[in-house]
């Protein structure tokens, strides 16, 4: 079971990576408490019928997981969404890729947390595979407004493999995301 917003995400974006997508941009905003979300990549896209078909449960394409008979991450988050009176909405086109965006109303009880986004951002990262990963966060009332490529931080670190570059990279996303001198975790 998802329990936060980014359990969703990373589901998202790992599903993006396995579409075979170049180019993922994520983006979190945060603003007159409402969390909005967008994650868009230029993977194989689905067709209208693959797109219906992702909102049943007991749906699995095969092709990503060969064993997997059902596919639980759209339906979750539908679910979730529709719990806390949220929005939700997924286009794609075959061969051209996919857009989600999604928004829940953080005065709603209902609503997941937003979870650990350094975490979130470092696993992401850290996906095999050859693609640019874009992530544009902002948070108006924590005054929190950055932007990261995937590119840049390979480039810095020189390889997501080291045990000791993962660390210095989840010491630089948890400083990303430091509002008024409050630590995050």
């Amino acid at each position: 079971m998802h329990y936060s917003v980014c359990d969703f995400l990373l589901d998202i974006v790992q599903n993006s990576i396995e579409a075979g997508s170049a180019n993922i941009v994520l983006k979190i905003l945060e603003e007159n408490r409402l969390l909005e979300v967008y994650v868009e990549d230029n993977g194989k896209g689905m067709d209208k019928e693959e797109l219906e078909k992702i909102r049943d449960p007991f749906y699995s394409g095969g092709q990503k997981h060969s064993k997997r008979k059902v596919g639980l991450g759209i339906p979750f988050l539908l679910h979730a969404v529709e719990l806390a009176g949220g929005s939700c909405n997924i286009a794609s086109k075959k061969g051209k890729g996919t857009i989600v965006s999604f928004s829940f109303p953080m005065d709603s009880i209902d609503s997941p947390p937003l979870g650990d986004l350094p975490g979130l951002f470092l696993s992401s990262m850290c996906f095999d595979g050859n693609y640019e990963l874009s992530i544009y966060r902002r948070n108006k009332e924590a005054d929190i407004d950055y932007v990261l490529h995937r590119s840049e931080l390979l480039e810095i670190i020189g390889s997501f493999n080291k045990a000791d570059a993962l660390l210095d990279l989840k010491d630089f996303l948890v400083s990303q995301e430091l509002a008024s001198g409050e630590v995050v975790s």
